[in-house]
Order: structure tokens, then sequence, then C-alpha cells
């Protein structure tokens, strides 16, 4: 599509010559001599380029450009000017002009001079396309949830996300605790700044802390530069420290020290710096025993956990499996090319009925494969990995779960519990269809539903 160029002059010859000049290049051209309705113009239409005039009657082209520079930050705009008033444009790229254009101008620097400002308008709009995507993509509504657990992680988003407080986000590995963390910055006033993202676990001490603060040149060996840190790259926005139980006690007082101050210094310096960022961080570990054991800062965990939320397991939120296995169906379809359909009623059996230790993450990988292996154009029990479809394996993988101290008559009662209710689930909730895949009859189906306080209705 050719870009479209706004020429703001007030002397129509001019107007004339780069019309006609621009047009031939093939650009789609619009010119006006009264720079008021140019900026009324720009309200209404998509421009890639505006090309004013310095001195025109009523608004200036300094006038224009500050208005461009307030409203419409990735539009770049050319400054025309007499060769006696190069002053002035000096200033006009001081304040923000993309370049200007002297009068008289040769044809080869006025085509130069649009041809960069339309590459730089292209990737400025692919930016906010891009960036547009993200937050739409990993906005909280784009979370997949249909239990009473994941609606509460979405009540606690909404309810956090406005504030600068420091999030902790709980939950086994797997269950999607950097895309709540997101969720959080999408949906907060950081939202144009960086999410900038550090795996605590996945580097050593020494680089862990020259990435999160940075390092001056010559700091240590092999630092030839300075280098800012995640803590300066994420600053007006978001650092999402994921693995935050693994840090080790000397960084856990650097932390603090951040946290507490709102400042960092980098390795190997002497200055500080003023950082503005909005803590979110994760782990799988229980921070509270962490801290009993003296592995982790009880001072640092009471600043982390301002706002916790806690994620649950896949196994615990089995009505959402269903819908994950067809978000994840469409991913991988559009990926491969293919054109799966679903899951026959037996597979989704043994995707509701599997413990999934690796939570949403697992899911996604078996989804994936199966996506890429099916027989057909629907994904049958047969399709599954076999340890999806091991009945023993899973029953002691069960087992292994409970507690090792307990009361086997109180145990039995939980589990037998838990089997009426996840029949419930996977029969949506119709009595009938739950008592005969219990092998009940109705009668005893609604006396086990009234013993262990179930209503027998989705919530």
């Amino acid at each position: 599509m050719a870009a479209n160029i706004l020429i703001l002059d007030d002397e129509k010859n001019y107007l004339l010559i780069l019309d006609s000049i621009l047009e031939d290049e093939g650009y789609k051209v619009t010119t006006l001599s009264d720079p008021e309705m140019g900026v009324a113009y720009l309200e209404d239409s998509e421009v890639d380029v505006v090309l004013t005039d310095m001195k025109m009657p009523g608004l200036t082209g300094q006038d224009v450009l500050a208005h461009c520079k307030k409203n419409y930050p990735h539009i770049p705009v050319l400054i025309m000017t007499a060769f006696g008033s190069i002053e002035a444009a000096v200033e006009a790229m001081r304040i923000g002009a993309f370049d200007y254009i002297t009068k008289p101008f040769a044809n080869e620097e006025l085509l130069l001079s649009i041809s960069k400002a339309v590459q730089y308008s292209s990737t400025q709009q692919e930016n906010i396309r891009l960036k547009k995507e993200i937050r739409s993509r990993y906005s909280k509504d784009n979370i997949i949830a249909r239990g009473k657990g994941m609606e509460q992680v979405l009540d606690m988003v909404d309810r956090a996300a406005p504030s600068k407080s420091t999030v902790l986000i709980l939950g086994e590995s797997g269950t999607g605790k950097e895309l709540v963390a997101r969720a959080i910055h999408t949906s907060s006033p950081r939202r144009e700044a960086p999410f900038v993202t550090v795996n605590c676990m996945a580097l050593n001490p020494g680089v862990l802390e020259s990435e999160l603060f940075g390092h001056e040149k010559g700091s240590f060996t092999g630092a030839t530069a300075l280098r800012k840190g995640r803590f300066e790259q994420a600053n007006k926005g978001t650092l999402f420290l994921d693995e935050i139980g693994e840090l080790t006690p000397e960084l856990q007082v650097k932390l603090l020290r951040v946290l507490q101050e709102h400042q960092i210094e980098r390795v190997g310096g002497t200055e500080t710096f003023d950082v503005d960022i909005r803590i979110v961080a994760a782990t799988n570990k229980n921070l509270q025993e962490s801290v009993a054991k003296g592995e982790f800062r009880e001072d640092l965990f009471y600043r982390l956990n301002v706002v916790s939320i806690f994620m649950p397991p896949l196994r615990e939120r089995r009505e959402d499996i269903p819908l994950l296995a067809a978000h994840f169906l469409e991913k991988y379809n559009k990926e491969n090319q293919m054109e799966i359909s679903g899951f026959t009623a037996a597979a989704m059996d043994y995707l509701t009925a599997y413990e999934w230790p690796g939570n949403v993450r697992q899911l996604e990988n078996v989804v994936e494969r199966c996506t890429v292996l099916a027989r057909t154009d629907v994904i049958d029990a047969d399709d599954l990995p076999p340890e999806i479809k091991d009945e023993e394996a899973q029953f002691k993988s069960a087992v292994d779960l409970l507690p090792t101290k307990l009361n086997l008559a109180d145990t039995m009662d939980k589990i037998e519990g838990a089997l009426v209710k996840r029949a419930l689930v996977r029969t949506d909730f119709v009595q009938v269809k739950a008592a005969e895949m219990l092998g009940l009859s109705k009668s005893n189906l609604q006396y086990k539903l009234k013993k262990y306080s179930l209503t027998g209705k989705a919530k």
C-alpha cells in the first residue's frame, strides 16, 4: 500500500510541485494550504509522513510538529524552510523534527528524505501493531479459565494490576505463573513500558548478579563494556523474577535493598541509580518453609508477599482441560497447517482423568504431539502418549501425592468425595450420567452428594 504523505504549505505553487513529484514516485499525497485543516485531517485519516512549511499564517511548522509529537509520535515530521531560516530548522530538529529541507530544494534530496521518513514510519507502525498484539495475547481475557480457582486468580489480577504493589505468584511448575505476571503488567498503568523477565534458577549467582544489576567496564574479567542490567532495562515497567526461591543469601540482601530504597548499583560501580519498577515474583517453593529453615530471608519474604496469588495445579481445575486442549489444538493446527477437528470422547476422558504432574505446560506438549502424529482428522485415545493411558501408573501417582501420615477412613472419604465431584464435572453436572459413570444408582449418588456437601450443580 502506498504511503500517505500530508503536505502543508500556504504557497500553492509549492503544493502543486510537491504533489507532482511525490505522486510520480507512487506516494499517495494530500496537500493543504491551511495548517489548521491539516491538524484536523490528522484526526480522521491515516498519515505516514507530514511535510510542513516552517512559516505559515495561523499555525507554524513548529506548532504542527509539537501537535504531532504530542498526539501522533509515530508520524515523522519534515520541516521545509527558506534558506535564510536555517537556525529555525535546526531548532525544529532539536525538538523532534525528522529532517528539514531548504527551499528551493533538489528533487533527489527531497525524495531521499521522504523515503527515509516512510521507512521510519513503517517501522514505528509495525512496533505499535506488535505491542497491541502482545497486549492482546497476554491480556487476562485470554487466560483460559472456567473453574472457581482460576476465577479467583483473575479477580486478583484485576484488583492488583492498577497498584504499584509487589506481587508474589505461587504454584507448581507449568501452571502459567508467567502468563499471569504478563496479564498483571498489560492490565496496569505500566503497560506501555517494558516487561522484563529473569529466571533466577537458570543462571549461576555471579552471572545472575550482573544480569540483574548490570556492570561497569572492567569490573571483572570479560567486562569489556558497560552493561545495563535488567533493573535498569525494566525502569518504568515491570520486572518478573521467576524462581525467586533460588536466590542466594547475598542476592536476597541486594534485592531487599532495591525494594526498600528503589535504587541500584552496578557491579564494580560506586554510583547509585534510581529505578521505578514493579516487581512481580514467582516460585514453586513454599517460601514460608524456606524462611523457617533459614534458607530465605523473612524480611524479603514479607516485602515480596504484599499481594499473593496462588495458581491451582491442573489436576484441581479439570473443568478447564477441554477448553485448554481445544485452544492448543487450534494453535498447533495453525502452526503446522493442519486441520485436526477435535478429540474423541475416549481421548478426552483420558485427558481429563490424568493427573498432569507437568500441569498446563505438559498438556500443551501432549496436544502438540497429538496434532502432529494423529492418524486421522480427529485425535483418538490411540494417538495419546502411553503415560496418559497408563491407569495403574496414574493411580500410583495419585496415591504418592497423599500425605504419608493420614487417617485411612477420613482419606477414603476425601477420595470418594473427589471422585464424585470429578464425575459431576466430566458429565456437565448431569446426575444420571455421573451416577452411570460411577456405577451407582441415582439415589445412591444423591446420598453421597449430601454426605460430602456437594450441590450437584455447576457453580
